[in-house]
């Protein structure tokens, strides 16, 4: 009687590709250019991904920039870069979409079969879409240029403020990878991942000075994330207003640093969390 073949563990020993760490970089990304070319297969996903940021600057340079007035700063400067983060916070909910979609199709599973590091699914998801971030924000910074924007800076601050901009969305990808493997369908992961995101943008300095909200918001709004981020990156480009327009306490004083704590705690808390989530959902 001839003996039934072996399905190939993950684990296997595969020549010439490295183990532990390595392998989870190595197969992640190739699980990145896999998903690469299903956006170059799909070119509508990264036409769609980008008009929205586009609008917003158009909308904030053109309609509404008229009305809104930031102590000593050009408006369409002040508001660059709470465009750039908004749009790498929301890019983050291409991340659960992704995972969502992969799960209900079943590729997760066939993932699974394959002698890959179970870590890979989820470092390519996120790599993958850090890279589309990238491409969004060329198009940005373009769009950017030619409403009035500019670095005052010097190149290395420049490049700074893009470097921390993409770890912040790369951190955000992993929130999403949470909530992407926590729902059942493509249409409550497109929901939830962004649902969150309008309150978390809106209540901040993204757009309107905090000093201008509520006494009882403004420490809130403050403190935010995306506050932090947006202030440290008016600083490095150059962009910052002056005064009561910039906040208060620490969160005016040190955005840089608050910003990278937040980048820290975020992957300190829902990398972990993703990896646990994703093997609850590849067994259901």
């Amino acid at each position: 009687m001839t003996a039934a073949p072996e399905v190939a563990q993950p684990n296997m020993a595969r020549p010439g590709v490295p183990e532990g760490l390595g392998a989870a970089l190595h197969d992640g990304w190739v699980v990145a250019k896999r998903n690469l070319i299903k956006i170059k297969r799909i070119p509508d996903l990264l036409i769609f991904s980008t008009i929205q940021p586009i609008m917003f600057v158009l909308l904030f340079a053109y309609v509404f920039g008229g009305a809104i007035k930031v102590s000593g700063v050009n408006y369409r400067e002040y508001l660059m870069p709470g465009i750039f983060v908004q749009t790498v916070a929301f890019g983050a909910a291409v991340t659960a979409i992704g995972l969502a979609d992969d799960l209900q199709k079943g590729i997760v599973d066939r993932f699974r079969s394959l002698p890959m590091s179970r870590a890979a699914v989820l470092v390519g998801r996120t790599t993958s879409d850090l890279l589309n971030n990238v491409f969004v924000t060329v198009v940005m910074s373009l769009t950017g240029l030619l409403v009035g924007w500019r670095i005052h800076t010097g190149i290395g601050k420049g490049i700074a403020g893009f470097v921390v901009l993409f770890l912040f969305g790369y951190a955000m990808s992993w929130i999403a990878a949470v909530i992407g493997l926590s729902v059942r369908s493509v249409e409550v992961a497109q929901s939830a991942g962004l649902i969150w995101l309008f309150p978390l943008t809106f209540l901040s300095n993204a757009f309107v000075a905090t000093d201008t909200l509520p006494g009882w918001l403004q420490p809130v709004a403050d403190w935010n994330p995306i506050s932090s981020l947006v202030l440290g990156l008016r600083e490095l480009w150059g962009n910052a207003p002056v005064g009561a327009a910039r906040g208060h306490g620490f969160p005016a004083e040190h955005p840089i640093q608050l910003a990278l704590m937040w980048i820290a705690l975020i992957l300190v808390i829902f990398v972990p969390l993703a990896i646990s989530r994703y093997r609850k959902a590849a067994a259901r």
